[in-house]
Parts: C-alpha cells; structure tokens; sequence
C-alpha cells in the first residue's frame, strides 16, 4: 500500500502514458502541490473569483458583520491530472456543523432507496453482513438497510446531522474519516462487507489518508461503492457552480481509477447516473480478491474518456473560455427580464447556487428572494449576496414572473412541485448548462 509521499512513485511512467502536451503554457512557478501525487500545480482550470463558503448561510444579526471570502482557483495537477482547489479552509470549519440535509429531497431518496435494493440483491448481503457508510449524513440512505434487517454504522463529522440519523435508529460514529478513524473502527470489531460513500470523495482534502483508510476498513471480499460527479460531464455540461471550496477535487474517471489502485483496490465495474448532473457509481476491491473480474464498462468507459481528450492537459485547459459564455448569457437574460419590469424568485438554496451566484455578482438587485424546504435554511441569508431565503409558500405569496432554479440537477422534480406558478403565467427557468425558460 502507497503511503502519502509514496504515492507518487512510478509516476514518470503514467506521467508518458498520459501524453500532457509540454509546450502548455504554465503559470510561472508552482501554485501549490498536487494532493495525490504532489507533483507541483502550475495550471488554471477555472478561476471563479473570490467567494463565500457556499454553506456559510448568514442570520440577519450577521448582515453586517464582515463576511470572508477564498479563492475559487481551480488547479489541474499536469501528471495525475487530478482537478482540485487548494485546502483554503480546514474541513473543521466546513463540516463539523453542517447546513444539508440528504432527506429534503425526494427523488434523492428514490435513488438511494433503488440502490440499496440492488446492492442487498448484487451481494447477498443480510443480519449477517455489516454496511457501513462514509458521511452518512442524516441517515438518508442507511435507514433502507436498517429497514431490510442488514447491520449499518454511519461515519460523519457534523455532529448535528449525526444526532438526526440516530433519532432513526442509526448508529453513527462522529469522526473525519481516514487511516485513524478506520484502525479505530476495525478494534471496535468494524469490517465492512459494503462500504458506501456517495458523494464524499470530492470532500476529502487529504486524499491519499481518506482512500488508505477505506482499504483499512474494507472486509476481505467486500465491496466499496462511491458516487461522485463525473468530471466529463461537469465539462461537457458547463456545471462550473458544482465546484465550491466544501468540494477539493474533480475527478474523471481515469484519475480516480489511478487514485485506488495507489493503495492497492481495484475498480471492477462503474456505472453512469443521472444525479447531480451526471455521475460515476464505481465498484471497487481489493486488487488481491479476483472474485470480482474487471467488467467491460470499465474498459470501455476508460476507452471513452482517452477519446475525447481527458489523458491530455490541453483539454482541461478549454474549460475556463466555456465559463465565461455561460456567465454573460445569464447575466443578458435577467438584464432583459428587469429592464422588461418582470419579477424574479429563486428555488433552492444548494452549494451550487451560492458559487453560481457569487461568481455572477447576482444580488437582491436580480433575485428577489429564494426559497429552500430546508428549515435550517429558511430565514436565513445566503453566503456573499445576502439574498433572502423563505419558505416555499412566499412563491403563491409574491407570485414572481419567473423561478429560477438554482439547484437545477433537481429541475423536473421541482417543476412538479411548482407546477402552480403557471396559474398566473409564471415560468421556470434553468441556469445550466445554459440559460433555458420552460413554461
């Protein structure tokens, strides 16, 4: 198993295989170092400014205090091509008391729910077997293993969330996790037979200590599943508000294929999702336990991926152009929609609003208000614009000409919800990939 700084041995080989192209321009010195292989970081993906923590929701007692704001500067490592954000603020900070809540959203549920049923079904899994989840959050998808008899823990670090997942019959261990949290859990009797971590990996500022620790954790035929947002769409789909400080890296699936294998786990099989505006489940295992044979989609998504460029430096480089046209189309959309005397509400109140938003410069003098389900978000303010967010209900209240949806992944399932904005002639409208009005 690679330790940290081991882990970038036997990299000048993979750093050929790659083909980065040298006559790159490269900002002059290194901006920091690669979180996985440490190679220095001397290349833009995108740079989105300064901004907010996105969860940093502000109360009214706070409006006018001084708020601090991080560079959005997002790196791409030349060897791993790992996409990341350097460790602006600790993890500490940003996860210890943490503002989302999985369960708010239904069709959230609907996948986790679907997925447990697979998995039990894929891996035999019963009162025998033991599932334990990385940032388990509020119990969101745990509580369908609990349901069907199987064994669960949680791991998470905000203790808030850790308290709503135990009022449903969920242990949860309140840690960070990573080799320490592992080798403790393994001497409390803890070997995972499934290990879930869905949409943690990008949340992991020490990645190497994170992915060593799932190895730890990992029982001897049993199976690790990770979701994360799948860096080609993220791209292809110009999702540049998913990236904020709370996510440290982005990963194609070429790089995070190399990241597991560092610590010796093998992905054997990956899957496409529609969530979060296009994801990667992967399936991983010990590179010793051959029971589990490399599937085609590996290859083939691998294959893919070399393709359409995601083995070359050049093409992350393309990125940042993309970026800016999406920012003037919005901008000249409610530009037009405020000189026309038209009025504008949002719905949502996610992390990819607020980098939306920031990056933007769009104020209360744009967006009215937003309105989020959450209650641990209603009455207060979002990070860095201070746009107001209410309760749901203020939309029939105020009765705005257009809905912007600031968590647009979850469009049609807001669409459904709202549906009764057409009454008097209101419309949606989705930011992402490009500025698009749906009556």
């Amino acid at each position: 198993m690679a330790n940290r700084d081991g882990a970038s041995q036997g990299w000048a080989s993979i750093h050929a295989e790659t083909g980065v192209m040298q006559d790159v321009p490269a900002a002059p010195g290194s901006l920091g170092s690669c979180r996985f292989c440490q190679a220095p970081l001397r290349h833009v993906f995108v740079d989105l400014g300064m901004s907010p923590l996105c969860e940093s929701y502000i109360g009214a007692d706070r409006l006018n205090h001084m708020e601090p704001f991080y560079p959005l500067l997002t790196l791409v490592c030349e060897r791993c091509l790992l996409v990341q954000l350097l460790e602006y603020v600790s993890p500490q900070a940003i996860f210890s008391d943490y503002a989302y809540f999985s369960s708010y959203s239904d069709s959230w549920l609907r996948h986790v729910e679907a997925y447990t049923t697979m998995a039990i079904a894929r891996f035999a899994l019963g009162s025998t077997s033991q599932v334990i989840e990385l940032a388990s959050n509020d119990g969101y998808l745990l509580q369908y293993f609990v349901a069907a008899g199987v064994p669960v823990l949680g791991v998470d670090p905000a203790a808030n969330v850790a308290e709503a997942a135990r009022a449903k019959g969920i242990s949860t261990h309140v840690a960070f996790f990573g080799q320490k949290t592992a080798l403790d859990l393994v001497a409390r009797g803890h070997k995972a037979d499934l290990l879930i971590g869905n949409n943690v990996l990008a949340h992991v500022p020490d990645l190497n200590d994170f992915v060593r620790g799932m190895k730890i954790l990992l029982s001897s035929s049993g199976v690790i599943t990770m979701e994360f947002p799948h860096l080609q769409r993220l791209m292809e789909g110009n999702q540049f508000d998913t990236i904020y400080h709370e996510h440290f890296s982005y990963f194609s699936f070429t790089t995070v294929e190399r990241v597991f294998a560092a610590h010796g786990l093998t992905v054997f099989d990956v899957e496409e999702l529609k969530t979060h505006g296009g994801s990667l489940r992967i399936y991983a295992r010990h590179a010793e336990n051959t029971a589990q044979p490399i599937r085609s989609s590996v290859v083939a998504l691998r294959e893919r991926e070399s393709a359409g460029g995601f083995t070359t430096l050049r093409h992350y480089l393309s990125f940042a152009k993309q970026v800016e046209d999406t920012k003037h189309k919005l901008l000249e959309f409610l530009i037009q929609i405020k000189r026309s005397g038209k009025s504008i509400a949002g719905y949502g109140a996610p992390g990819k609003g607020n980098t939306l938003l920031n990056y933007c410069g769009i104020r209360t003098d744009f967006l009215d208000y937003t309105v989020d389900r959450s209650l641990h978000k209603q009455g207060m303010y979002l990070p860095g614009t201070h746009i107001p967010i209410h309760a749901p209900e203020r939309i029939s209240e105020t009765r705005p000409d257009y809905l912007l949806i600031l968590p647009w992944n979850l469009k049609d399932e807001i669409m459904r919800q709202m549906a009764y904005i057409r009454e008097w002639g209101g419309q949606f409208v989705a930011p992402i990939p490009e500025v698009l009005v749906y009556p």
